[in-house]
């Protein structure tokens, strides 16, 4: 019988994370101001000798507002624009708005809300996770790379509670890379903190691009899935194409290596074009829902790494790992990659940029 993390706790709380005191600051501070009030209390946790959980948390929910507010914006400027080279952004906006609207509009959604850009957290999600927890390609793994997104946090719980490596990316991929954790290397009664992300932080071991680890499942957030095909959609940002790719180039995963993810019933879609997705979106092999599983056999390529060449310059200038990954691959071949076109900059990455100037 499935141990189960909504059973022994409160599981997700039913207020958000955010303290009076914080939602007062972020109701009469300016962007720039968070960012920097955020900046200021990472290198207060940096250089402290301690894990500081409360800056951690403050931390992140002010860079996830600032990250929805962005996505929000760009969202709006696509579906504006009508440009023929945006199209392609513009069909994934409209269909992740209309599940969005669709899970809140139904009360569907869950904590933290509203829902829209965000992987949606939704009622049944431990439902979902208990069945993705009995597959059989579940139950055999060793390690298991799971998002830190609010809907699997119960599936991080069995990943622990199962005995097995439990390998979960910071969020945005901002302070660093993946955490290793180990329900025998954690304090006692700490998983439940384990499985948010301020406790995997705190307790994890990170692990860098030298790492030799092998995942055996990969599961993975998502905003809407088609279950006819396997196509996908996530919140926007790229972020789990990212750390897809980069464990295509440590070589811990590889096309045989099982995709995953836990959604509501009413995240199932089907108009997802398939024609119309990019080389390094990543499909699903399995869909769990609170009611049903669906094995999707999908026929999508996998991402077989890194597409430098749609990678933006502004992208690249966020995330350190990609950073340190592509000087490597530069030093090794001796060539120089490929870059995509510009974008325009989230306030954050517009900002950390001309601070380093």
């Amino acid at each position: 019988m499935l141990l189960s993390l909504h059973l022994v706790a409160r599981w997700p709380p039913a207020a958000a994370v955010c303290s009076p005191r914080i939602r007062r600051r972020i109701s009469i501070t300016g962007p720039r101001t968070l960012a920097s009030a955020a900046r200021g209390r990472t290198e207060r946790v940096s250089s402290s000798s301690s894990f500081d959980p409360e800056a951690f948390e403050a931390e992140r929910v002010l860079l996830d507002a600032e990250a929805r507010a962005s996505m929000a914006a760009v969202a709006a400027a696509v579906s504006e624009e009508g440009a023929s080279e945006e199209d392609l952004k513009a069909w994934k906006w409209k269909i992740r708005k209309r599940v969005w609207d669709l899970l809140e509009a139904e009360n569907i959604a869950r904590n933290p809300r509203p829902v829209h850009h965000r992987i949606p957290n939704f009622d049944g999600a431990a439902l979902a996770a208990d069945r993705l927890g009995e597959l059989d390609v579940f139950e055999k793994a060793g390690c298991v790379k799971v998002n830190p997104d609010s809907p699997q946090k119960q599936v991080r719980f069995l990943t622990l509670t199962g005995g097995k490596q439990l390998l979960t990316p910071q969020p945005r991929l901002r302070t660093g890379f993946f955490s290793v954790l180990e329900s025998q290397a954690l304090p006692s009664g700490s998983i439940l903190e384990a499985c948010t992300s301020v406790g995997a932080a705190k307790h994890g071991r990170p692990i860098g691009l030298d790492e030799k680890i092998k995942v055996d499942l990969i599961v993975i957030g998502s905003v809407a899935v088609d279950p006819r095909t396997g196509a996908r959609l996530g919140k926007g940002e790229g972020f789990a194409e990212l750390e897809y790719g980069m464990l295509r180039y440590m070589g811990a995963i590889d096309d045989n290596t099982m995709i995953v993810t836990s959604v509501h019933d009413k995240q199932l879609v089907n108009d997802i074009p398939v024609g119309k997705l990019l080389v390094h979106d990543v499909p699903v092999d399995i869909i769990c829902t609170p009611t049903q599983v669906i094995y999707t056999n999908t026929k999508i390529p996998k991402p077989q790494g890194i597409y430098w060449e749609k990678l933006s310059p502004e992208k690249l200038g966020q995330i350190r790992i990609l950073q340190e990954l592509k000087k490597r691959i530069e030093r090794e071949t001796g060539q120089l990659l490929p870059t995509g076109p510009s974008e325009k900059l989230p306030p954050i990455a517009a900002r950390n940029r001309r601070r380093r100037r």
